[in-house]
This record gives C-alpha cells, structure tokens and sequence, in this order.
C-alpha cells in the first residue's frame, strides 16, 4: 500500500514537473507574440484632426522598406522623432501628434518593421535598426540638425528610444510609460519562473538611459496597470543631470488623457527649458 502510494506521489511530482518545464518551453517560444502586437490597417489618417502631412517611406540598413509620416508645424520650435509602443500602428497616435502640434512641434512617427505599412517582422535588432534609419531620415534626407530633434519614445517605444539617443546627440530625450528592461518586467508578471534565463528579449532602457548625454524627461503614471511606477522611478534614477520626472495620472494606455492639464503643461516647461520660447496658447 505504502508502496503504491509512494509511486502516485512520485507520478505526481514528474507530470508537475514536466508541466513546469513543457510550459517554460511554450513561454521561451511564443516571446514574439507577448513583445509585439502590430496591426497593419490604418485607423485614422492626420487629415481627419485637421492636420496636413507628408507619407515617409525610407529603409533601414538592413534593406527593409519602412513607412512614416511627417507632420509639420507652422514656424517648428523643433521635430519630435516619435517612438511608439508595441501594439497597433501610427494611426493610433493621432492624440499625441495633436498635442506635440499645438506645441509648436513637428513630428516625424515611423512604424517599425512588421507595423503598418511597413515591411518584414519585427525583432528587438529590427526595431533599432527601424529608429537609427528614421534618425538618419530626419538628420541626412530632410538635414534637420540634431540640437532641434527631440527623441520620444512610449512604452516599449522608450526602451527604442533611449538607445538611439544613447548612440546620438538629440537636444533631449522624452520616455513615458516605460519599463527597465524586459527581463525587469517579466519578473514583475511571472516571479515563479526563472525569465531572466528565459528571455529572448532585453530592451534594456535602464541601461540605455544611463548613457544618454542630453536632457531627459521620464513620464509615468502611478495609477499604470501594465508597466509599474517603480520602473519609471527607476528609470529616472539611472539617467543623468539634467533630468526631470512627471507625475501623471490614469492608466498604462490613457494617462496622458487623464492627466490632460498637467502633461501638456509638463512637456510644454521642459520642451520651453531646452528648445527655447515658450509656446502661446
């Protein structure tokens, strides 16, 4: 009877860890699929707000054909090379091209490869690559200079960001929303598996930030449910002088939205502070 009870128990431990492993297996594999959410149909177009613009297409080093737009502002305080997040496309980003416009911005968005109209599948290398070509558009194609480009990067876009600026001389660099590194954020979701072994993945903003020799904003909300406000703090920690943090409000998507005042109010003093005159209303 012991004995049979015995080699239950050890039926047992084998199948939950065989479950264990069989699934570490099933999360090393599937990695793309939890990075990347890329849609290719537009939502809206820079028309719809009233807002005239130009479609990009450019190529990364690689080869692989990208696409933009490039939306101008009457007398440009300076360009905002925008950074976006993991899901969706640049058609979903119209509410912060909006408030970089009434900034007296203009704003050059890309879609990395695998989004939008863009080519090819996207991988961490890719999207570097993806930001260093949109960079060399802006600086080489359109010969902008590098003191008016301000580099912004959202969520998985500040991780992006925050290396192109680390490898460049922007006038600043502005990351919201955004974790430490992929690793850090893994372990945050899953702390009963060993991820940092696991991960394809690194997008390493801490690291990057620590290196970036130009002024930085980190934007984040206390209230984001995806990305934890310790992450901003963090962020803000490893960055050098000078360096400011913004508070917000709301929630990982609509903080900006919740926090509308206070977030422009924020971008307006620090974009006034390293691009000059203050923008009227």
């Amino acid at each position: 009877m012991k004995q049979k009870a015995s080699s239950m128990i050890w039926s047992i431990v084998f199948v939950a860890v065989c479950s264990y492993i069989g699934f570490m297996v099933l999360i090393f594999l599937l990695q793309p699929r939890f990075i990347y959410f890329p849609e290719r149909d537009f939502y809206e177009t820079p028309d719809k707000a009233g807002l005239s613009y130009e479609t990009v297409s450019f190529k990364a080093a690689d080869g692989v054909n990208l696409s933009g737009w490039f939306i101008p502002a009457g007398k440009p305080r300076g360009v905002v090379l925008f950074c976006h997040g993991n899901a969706g496309n640049i058609s979903h980003r119209l509410d912060s091209i909006l408030i970089f416009h009434h900034l007296g911005l203009s704003t050059f968005i890309f879609d990395y490869r695998g989004y939008g109209a863009s080519e090819g599948k996207p991988t961490e290398a890719g999207t570097y690559l993806d930001a260093e070509a949109a960079w060399r558009y802006l600086t080489e194609e359109r010969d902008l200079p590098p003191t008016g480009i301000i580099l912004f990067g959202r969520s998985l876009g500040g991780a992006i960001a925050a290396r192109i600026a680390q490898d460049h001389k922007p006038e600043a660099l502005i990351v919201e929303s955004t974790f430490t590194s992929v690793p850090d954020i893994a372990a945050d979701i899953y702390p009963f598996l060993p991820v940092r072994l696991l991960s394809r993945f690194d997008y390493n903003a801490g690291e990057y930030i620590g290196r970036v020799a130009c002024p930085v904003l980190v934007i984040h909300s206390t209230g984001d449910d995806i990305i934890p406000f310790a992450h901003g703090r963090r962020l803000f920690e490893a960055a050098k002088e000078p360096k400011q943090f913004l508070e917000i409000a709301g929630t990982h998507n609509d903080g900006f939205v919740t926090s509308a005042k206070s977030y422009k109010e924020g971008l307006d003093a620090f974009i006034s502070k390293h691009l000059g005159a203050k923008t009227s209303r």
